[in-house]
């Protein structure tokens, strides 16, 4: 068992983390020329979509899909996701079959590459630090959340240190309350087994995403956001 995971080690420093680094700059270089070009479209998409698969299927994970069936192509929805790794960010992009946005955190925008291929790709960008800021961001999404194009949120705001779930943030309810869009609780479970946070080291396993029913927002208006957000949270909470 000690040299199996030895060899994996090896494997996953020079051989698997070099090609995956090549991959990652591909894809910024082709998500910057692409998105413009072809925004919301298959090609605009291919990239991201094959970078994330590469980075399971190149360190042996395997991703489970349950009630994927739920989701309605056509309909745009504020996909709020648990947060428990990196590897949340590879499963959503490889493996949920829409167009979307991810709201992330404005620093992402400085990663060299990547930064300016997110922007490119009209992802949403929020500034915690600045009230107005985080105003203008948000609208900024309201904006783009049409014709099926949804918003993927980790309400929690941050990885969890511990792989339990952590209290939600309302950005995400905000967006869905304004819009009248529904809100799909997803459950990433395996994720922090694979990859904890803080750490390099992953360990080869399978990892579920696991949809929800989509949560009618008309029903906890105007006064119960803070219902809408326990009701989210309990059945994101129920799948791990």
């Amino acid at each position: 068992m000690k040299k199996a995971s030895l060899f994996f080690t090896i494997y996953q420093w020079v051989i698997a983390f070099p090609v995956l680094l090549v991959l990652t700059i591909l894809t910024a270089v082709f998500t910057i020329v692409l998105s413009p070009l072809l925004p919301n479209s298959q090609i605009s998409y291919f990239p991201a979509r094959w970078w994330g698969r590469l980075f399971c299927y190149l360190l042996f994970v395997k991703v489970r899909l349950v009630g994927i069936d739920k989701l309605n192509p056509k309909q745009s929805y504020v996909i709020a996701c648990n947060h428990q790794s990196m590897y949340d960010i590879f499963v959503i992009y490889g493996w949920l079959p829409m167009y979307f946005k991810w709201m992330m955190k404005a620093e992402l925008r400085k990663i060299p590459l990547v930064g300016k291929a997110c922007a490119a790709a009209g992802h949403i960008f929020i500034n915690r630090s600045n009230a107005i800021a985080a105003k203008h961001c948000i609208e900024k999404a309201e904006a783009q959340l049409q014709n099926g194009v949804s918003v993927v949120i980790f309400p929690e705001g941050t990885r969890t240190y511990n792989g339990e779930m952590g209290p939600f943030k309302r950005g995400a309810f905000r967006i869905a309350t304004d819009l009248s869009l529904p809100i799909v609780p997803v459950t990433l479970r395996g994720c922090f087994e694979v990859m904890p946070r803080n750490s390099f080291r992953i360990t080869p396993g399978i990892i579920e995403v696991i949809v929800h029913d989509p949560i009618d927002v008309n029903t906890y208006l105007p006064d119960n956001a803070q219902g809408l957000m326990n009701k989210t949270w309990q059945d994101i909470h129920a799948g791990l």
